[in-house]
């Protein structure tokens, strides 16, 4: 019995509605139990439109992949009503919607029937509803939020149209519901299949379930779609192995397919008689926004296809990223009216006219679109921009199944895999220079997901939160296991296995290369490290930083001096080679540091040859890795010869021009600075003077120094004066002095031979010389500066790599620097810090294999 409308609509329904009865006796749908025709489901939706009442009505549909579903939301848009879908198995999302949007009706599966329940009109009374308004969808990953997708008749009728054509949905396909049907993406295979009047196979099961196949094959159903998770369990369910000839169109959405598994989709349809398409939507766009044929998967595996017909795309570029790459931007029939957070947006119009879809894009000339990451799924830790869908990627790469969010000052990763969270933090810290403490793995854990199929990354965030609070409860060590996790540090890093409670950083042979890396990590055990931590014995140190405990809920932290104008000093040199801008004097400010850090860290109260092989040793850590980098180029590129790889070319080279040779001048003059410096301190008459006149020595020196910066000595030093080591002497040794002055009176002194004497070393530089006479003044008078916390690691990280980052930037800026300055800065940082990584792993790997040849030796003798 055919049943009218209690009431006509306000206007129209979808087109895929009101041609239901058109289509007479042709197969609309499928279940295990029952098949309808057109006719019939015509029959059944009226019948439902009837019992929904008249009016125009918001109604609730709690959804489940049945037969009740669908005629109950096709009899309210055939009715002119407004469902809003939600997951039927979630009653905490269905209260916390009916609670925001007091809905008029209610349907859904009670007590295991279906039931349409039409609250109290004192509930809320009527709702205002524009006469645009057709549907209401939870944002995607939301489900349960206030905030809702307003879609109109419109968009609904085109986003149908158009999947249509694009796929080349025929007349006898038959699409599986694998998909929720509150889920945009599985509502959308319903609704354009119906548009050209192909049937739909209704079923919950999951596509492991053999009945799922069983159904699917008994059917013959044609259509498959798919979020990659549902990819992830046919290949556990062994797809590949089966047959099913009725399938012939595949389509994956929802987020990004692995370009390895489209390809390998692509490569078994071809085999088995189905089309893969990759497609890529969103809510807001009703469902699908673009298609990529089949023919390009191929060659194009990891774009995400042409926009669908009728709409269009755009990139709009992002000043931080790289030419090309921007926010991706949707124009077309299919975009949403608007968001609604409350009741009274129903009533609004459209008040979106374009989609700015959040995803980070590039685009090809001729329209095909790549999609790369949201730009919501980038973190910044450690002054780093993290984009966490590479991470992803690079994890899976290593064949570690893992899953990323942002922890505010850490990357969050939770594996499904237990005991690989090593694994991941190592991954991070060699692939994306994220120390290990700015990482929190949870591993042993299946990542949650949506009812979508989707990532569910708020639940993640919450469970690795919970996880990070659980283990700083569990590392807020006793004295006694601080004092045992201090030395084992010592132990690893400065690969000292004699390091003991009694010996400090300086006694164990730390340096200024070190010194950053130790502090990074000290700080994750000690908290804010006292000044002159690195004299302290682990004793003395995990006492002294108990003491100097921040004040609680102080954002602050105190960073050391020395380690900000590292920091800085290198980016002034990236600044000034990229054209950013004109502030040289960076490479002169770190030779002076150079001395202030000799003086800290070499110089303490060690015997006469353990200092002098302590400073030899420093040279050679840097000789070492500037070696290694200049002999690749020359290798690779031929801009260095043997010269520069030895160091020499202050020597050995050709003082009348400038030339790529000069590049690493500072490196040069640094390394011949300090093995001069071990060479005189190795003197025992002027060890024992530098022990009781700490102060004497490197003012002496300044002044042996200023001879040859006047050319009193060596009055012919070549055009390039501020680039010899022994014109340098005297800035030096200024840093030296620098630290040892502690009284005001001695930091006066210290003070006045910059001012006096650094302007007019460059004549027509000015600029040069106020940096380092800047430089100095606040080594002299500023020991530490308080930073916020993110700021103070990210000056940490780019400190403990500026060698790294000044040995590597010549390779990597002049590449860059045309297409923008600020980008060939901050690549050149990632290949220094990357370089860093790389090194420190070296550095390891054959300290442990020194001290296996030193055991097997001993064993042998």
């Amino acid at each position: 019995m055919v049943v009218p409308p209690l009431v006509a609509p306000s206007r129209l329904a979808p087109a895929f509605v009101t041609s239901l009865r058109s289509r007479g006796g042709a197969p609309a749908v499928h279940t295990a139990t029952q098949a309808l025709t057109y006719a019939a489901l015509a029959d059944r939706v009226d019948e439902a439109a009837a019992a929904l009442g008249g009016g125009r009505q918001l109604v609730l549909l709690a959804c489940d992949n049945t037969l009740e579903t669908l005629v109950t939301y096709l009899g309210a848009l055939a009715a002119g009503h407004v469902p809003l879908l939600a997951p039927g198995d979630r009653p905490h999302t269905l209260e916390a919607l009916v609670e925001a949007y007091d809905p008029d009706i209610v349907a859904g599966r009670g007590d295991g029937d279906w039931q349409v329940v039409r609250r109290p009109e004192g509930a809320g009374g009527r709702h205002d509803l524009h006469p645009d308004l057709a549907l209401l969808l939870p944002t995607s990953g939301s489900t349960g939020s206030p905030k809702l997708v307003r879609l109109s008749h419109a968009n609904l009728d085109s986003n149908a149209g158009a999947i249509a054509e694009a796929l080349g949905i025929r007349a006898d396909d038959r699409a599986v519901t694998s998909l929720p049907l509150h889920y945009c993406y599985g509502l959308s295979v319903v609704h354009s299949h119906l548009a050209v009047g192909a049937a739909v196979v209704l079923t919950d099961l999951s596509v492991v379930d053999p009945c799922f196949w069983e159904l699917a094959d008994a059917t013959e159903v044609t259509t498959l779609a798919g979020v990659p998770h549902t990819f992830e369990l046919l290949d556990r369910s062994g797809f590949a192995e089966r047959e099913h000839p009725s399938l012939r169109t595949v389509t994956a959405a929802g987020g990004r397919l692995a370009p390895e598994t489209a390809s390998r989709y692509a490569e078994l349809g071809g085999r088995r008689g189905f089309d893969l398409f990759v497609m890529y939507g969103q809510t807001e766009a009703t469902a699908r926004m673009a298609v990529l044929p089949p023919e390009l998967l191929a060659t194009r595996p990891e774009a995400v296809g042409f926009a669908v017909p009728g709409g269009s795309f755009r990139v709009d570029p992002l000043g931080e990223l790289e030419c090309g790459l921007g926010e991706l931007v949707y124009s077309g029939p299919n975009v949403m009216l608007g968001y609604a957070t409350d009741p009274a947006d129903l009533a609004r119009g459209r008040d979106v006219h374009e989609l700015r879809t959040g995803d980070l894009a590039r685009m090809t000339p001729d329209g095909l679109v790549e999609v790369v990451g949201r730009r919501s799924r980038f973190a910044k830790v450690v002054g780093l921009r993290i984009d966490l869908d590479h991470v992803e990627r690079d994890l899976a790469q290593e064949g570690l199944e893992a899953h990323c969010v942002d922890l505010g000052d850490a990357v969050g990763v939770l594996l499904a895999q237990a005991g690989t969270g090593a694994a991941a933090t190592e991954v991070l810290r060699r692939r994306h220079g994220i120390p290990a403490g700015a990482v929190v793995a949870l591993d042993g854990l299946t990542p949650p997901r949506l009812s979508t199929g989707k990532p569910d990354y708020p639940g993640m965030t919450a469970l690795l939160g919970a996880h990070r609070e659980e283990q700083e409860e569990l590392a807020a060590p006793a004295t006694g296991d601080r004092l045992v996790a201090v030395v084992e540090l010592y132990r690893e890093l400065l690969d000292s296995p004699q390091a003991g409670a009694d010996s400090s950083f300086v006694d164990l042979g730390g340096d200024s290369l070190s010194y950053v890396e130790v502090s990074l990590r000290l700080e994750r055990v000690l908290g804010d490290l006292p000044s002159g931590w690195h004299l302290l014995a682990p004793t003395e140190l995990v006492e002294a930083a108990a003491q100097a405990a921040p004040r609680a809920g102080s954002r602050l932290h105190r960073v050391e001096t020395s380690v900000v104008v590292r920091a800085v000093a290198v980016l002034l040199i990236l600044a000034n080679h990229t054209h950013l801008s004109f502030v040289p004097g960076g490479a002169h400010t770190l030779l002076a540091l150079a001395g202030y850090n000799l003086a800290r860290f070499q110089l303490t109260d060690r015997p006469r040859a353990a200092r002098a092989r302590g400073i030899a040793r420093s040279a050679l850590r840097i000789w070492a890795p500037s070696a290694a980098w200049i002999g690749v180029v020359a290798l690779v590129a031929g801009t260095y010869d043997w010269r520069n790889v030895l160091l020499l070319n202050q020597v050995l080279g050709d003082w009348a021009r400038w030339s790529p040779h000069w590049h690493y001048w500072f490196i040069e003059a640094l390394v011949a600075l300090l093995l001069g410096t071990a060479l005189l301190v190795s003197v025992p008459a002027v060890d024992r003077f530098e022990r009781r006149h700490q102060l004497a020595l490197p003012l002496a020196l300044v002044a042996v120094g200023l001879f040859t910066r006047y050319s009193v000595l060596v009055p012919d030093a070549g055009p390039y004066r501020g680039a010899n080591a022994y014109v340098l002497i005297w800035l030096f040794a200024t840093g030296w002095a620098a630290a040892r002055a502690s009284t005001w009176p001695q930091r006066l002194l210290v003070s006045a031979i910059p001012v006096l004497t650094v302007p007019g070393f460059w004549p027509t530089m000015p600029t040069r010389a106020a940096t380092v006479v800047l430089g100095l003044l606040v080594l002299t008078w500023v020991p530490t500066v308080a930073l916020p916390a993110w700021l103070g690691r990210a000056a940490s990280l780019v400190a403990g790599a500026s060698l790294f980052v000044y040995l590597t930037h010549f390779v990597v800026y002049p590449h860059i620097m045309a297409t923008s300055s600020v980008l060939a800065m901050a690549a050149s940082v990632a290949v220094g810090i990357a370089y860093w990584q790389l090194w420190l792993r070296v550095e390891s790997t054959a300290g442990r294999l020194a001290a296996q040849v030193t055991r097997l030796t001993r064993r042998t003798t």
